[in-house]
């Protein structure tokens, strides 16, 4: 058994149900398992490990619930900088064909690395086109090299242009083949566990790329194994339109009637449901992932977050993909989240708490974890510290620490625990060397970008 004892924190902010907060507080950890936490005062005082945590402040983990890794190679591509959501994806698709497994690989530890550094620990992924041989298992690798907490979403497409879906033919798969793969993966890498580091998800992409009985299909199948579902969902005015046109419902509609709605469901986006659909999906409990970079970034309007909360829809956030946001820094998010809410006219319409909130209790809602998201006993050992005596934070981290990491600049963490396990210390990834990672990073962005093919 290893121990790790973190004390004489600034500031501990647990996010538990009574807000606990300790003045110089810590953790006490055996293993992957959080034993104590409190003053420092009441914790063993050895251990393998001690962290000296003076003039940091201590939080659990982030949690990302809709990104989309593989989109890191192609951030700020010049032809997609001012499009709306449907025409960004007729830009990119005909690239993104060009993916290879390295290129899955490679992008999927940039974009870990950059959620790591600002202070994620767990985080999904919805990659949903598999050209060249690419596949889930390049991605499970990958998380599993960098030591982040993984929910692996199998994405699919399967109605091509011809067929009236907006991916060209060359990006989608077959049906059967979608779901003996995802029949397969879950067999192979899903762990149903307490504190498992890898869970599979089964996400078809959209309305418009899939068929209504693929996603009947991939539901059941994931219900019959017990794993959760995601797809976007309500995304753009766009996606009204089409999915009134060609299925004579809305998207919200013909989610419930296809059986995408439960406390297994979560939905990316959800910027234009109606007032009754709120109540269905608060009703049942589904999950809703917050991406509001990427709803500003491609215009696609603001959700109804007070809204969807105040109805009991599970809301956590997500980064969305590095190319409708160009970054992946989950802090960010939080912020983000607070600012856009209140631009309405609002200035109480989110708290900085709130926000927090949404980044840790409610992500581990949305992905339906109930041993990570705050810090108690028996929770997995998933915390991040921030340092407070940095230029950013000068003179709003004396006041309140925990606000001040949303309404100042956003911080890097200065180190962050994931399964135990320290994987930032100092500011600095312990699992990977960015230089040369970065190097053939920009090396396969550069040879997509051309359209050409990245080679091994």
């Amino acid at each position: 058994m290893s121990t790790l004892l973190v004390r004489h924190a600034t500031l501990l902010a647990t996010m538990d149900d009574s807000d606990t907060r300790w003045p110089d507080g810590g953790l006490y950890i055996e293993d992957n398992v959080i034993r104590q936490v409190g003053p420092t005062g009441q914790l063993p005082q050895q251990a393998d490990r001690i962290i000296d945590a003076t003039e940091r402040i201590i939080l659990p983990g982030l949690i990302n619930t809709h990104h989309h890794f593989y989109q890191t190679l192609t951030r700020n591509l010049p032809a997609a900088q001012d499009a709306t959501l449907f025409n960004w994806l007729r830009t990119l698709y005909p690239i993104w064909a060009n993916l290879t497994p390295e290129a899955i690989a490679v992008s999927t530890k940039i974009a870990l690395a950059e959620l790591m550094l600002s202070g994620c620990t767990t985080t999904s992924d919805h990659t949903y086109i598999w050209p060249n041989g690419a596949r889930l298992d390049d991605q499970i690798q990958a998380a599993q090299e960098m030591g982040c907490r993984f929910h692996a979403a199998r994405g699919s497409m399967s109605v091509g242009e011809s067929k009236g879906g907006l991916p060209p033919d060359s990006v989608v798969e077959d049906e059967e083949a979608i779901l003996r793969d995802s029949q397969r993966v879950i067999e192979q890498y899903h762990d149903a566990a307490r504190y498992a580091m890898v869970r599979i998800v089964l996400a078809p992409c959209s309305p418009f790329s899939v068929s209504p009985e693929l996603m009947r299909q991939s539901v059941a199948l994931a219900r019959s194994y017990g794993i959760h579902s995601h797809t976007h969902l309500a995304e753009t005015r766009d996606e009204t339109t089409y999915c009134l046109a060609t299925f004579g419902r809305t998207p919200v509609e013909l989610a419930e009637d296809l059986g995408w709605v439960g406390q297994d469901v979560w939905h990316a986006h959800m910027v234009h449901p109606s007032e009754p659909e709120i109540m269905l999906l608060g009703a049942t409990k589904t999950g809703v992932a917050h991406c509001p970079t990427s709803n500003m970034r491609l215009a696609s309007g603001i959700a109804p977050l007070g809204k969807l909360r105040h109805v009991g829809v599970r809301v956590g956030l997500g980064v969305d993909g590095s190319a409708s946001n160009d970054g992946s820094h989950l802090l960010v998010e939080a912020r983000q989240s607070l600012l856009l809410q209140r631009v309405q006219g609002d200035p109480a319409a989110l708290t900085a708490h709130e926000a927090l909130w949404l980044a840790t209790r409610g992500g581990a809602a949305v992905l339906g974890r109930d041993d990570i998201g705050y810090l108690a006993p028996g929770m997995a050992a998933d915390f991040i510290g921030y340092r407070l005596d940095t230029l950013s934070l000068a003179g709003g981290a004396v006041h309140d620490p925990l606000a001040a990491l949303i309404f100042c600049q956003p911080s890097t963490v200065d180190f962050s625990v994931i399964n135990g396990r320290l994987q930032v210390w100092d500011g600095t990834l312990v699992s990977a060397e960015l230089p040369p990672l970065i190097e053939r990073h920009n090396t396969l962005a550069r040879a997509l970008a051309r359209g050409e093919r990245p080679d091994s």
